[in-house]
């Protein structure tokens, strides 16, 4: 798949050391090659790893945008059929759009660990994938992204000259977070509402606030629509509101009008208001998905090979 992202350094919530390395790694180089000439060469492989859902792939756009970079991104779903030939095209096809970045999702997939029982096809793909890698152009780069970096072959993982991890978000990177995914959803949340929902929701991964955030979104409509339907007295009268949407209300409500849910024109139904006690049913309710004993091997694979 081969794109130009919109993604910017703003979109990319905290991962603050893992943006300066990845300025320096990246940016600097094709912003400004004449830098990075003789023995200061630029770094032709990255690998980001770290936890599933911390945005690796997010801030993998956000560096293509940054340079105005050509965007290949592969995983492997994508590799079927002929693949050493599809790697081949790749490669060929990022050395005629320089600068060019090739995202790899899941490298781990494509090249696990050596062992007996691998396909020849699966080591005829590795063997490919190594030598494109060592042969690509200057003005291109090749960035990996692994949730179990242990599960690389060591041959591909030298490839990747600097290794940076993308840890789960903290507090601040929490916040942010957050206030991204809550948008421009009509909210009566104060600042320091969403300064304490940062502060319970440590271990979630940027996809479990996601989440979070979602469910919360939804506890408005489960109170104003469902219950209604649950409890007669609601559910029979509504009453118009001054931007001439519909809300529901109780019988004795001034302007209450008796009519069923189903009667209230669709785009005519109020939005209701998203408030801190949804998302305190939705901070209750969420678990993480990252576990202490993948936390555990992320940081010895980086006190052992990491170079952030």
């Amino acid at each position: 798949m081969t794109e130009k992202p919109n993604v910017r350094w703003a979109d990319v919530a905290g991962l603050e050391t893992a943006k300066a390395a990845l300025q320096e790694a990246v940016v600097l180089p094709l912003r400004f090659p004449n830098l990075f000439t003789g023995e200061r060469r630029p770094w032709r492989g990255i690998l980001l790893y770290g936890p599933p859902g911390t945005g690796k792939t997010h801030l993998a756009k956000a560096v293509a945008t940054e340079v105005d970079a050509t965007f290949f991104s592969i995983s492997s779903s994508d590799l079927v059929g002929e693949s050493e030939k599809l790697v081949r095209a790749l490669f060929e096809s990022a050395s005629q759009r320089q600068p060019a970045i090739v995202f790899i999702d899941e490298v781990d997939a494509l090249c696990s660990s050596r062992s007996d029982s691998e396909s020849d096809a699966s080591r005829r793909l590795k063997n490919e994938m190594l030598v494109r890698m060592s042969a690509a152009a200057e003005g291109v780069l090749v960035l990996g992204a692994t949730n179990i970096p242990w599960g690389l072959d060591p041959a591909v993982r030298r490839r990747f000259e600097r290794r940076i991890y993308i840890p789960l978000p903290d507090e601040p990177a929490r916040l942010a977070l957050l206030r991204i995914a809550l948008g421009s959803t009509p909210h009566s949340l104060q600042e320091a509402n969403l300064q304490a929902v940062a502060r319970r929701t440590d271990g979630l991964s940027g996809a479990d606030i996601s989440v979070l955030v979602r469910d919360a979104l939804i506890e408005p409509v489960r109170d104003a629509l469902m219950e209604p339907v649950r409890e007669m007295q609601q559910a029979t009268h509504f009453r118009q509101e001054r931007d001439g949407t519909w809300a529901p209300c109780a019988p004795g409500a001034q302007g209450a009008r008796r009519m069923a849910l189903m009667e209230v024109p669709a785009a005519m139904l109020k939005t209701p208001l998203v408030t801190a006690a949804h998302f305190e049913r939705a901070v209750r309710s969420a678990r993480p998905t990252v576990g202490k004993e993948d936390l555990a091997q992320q940081d010895k694979f980086t006190q052992e090979f990491g170079s952030v």
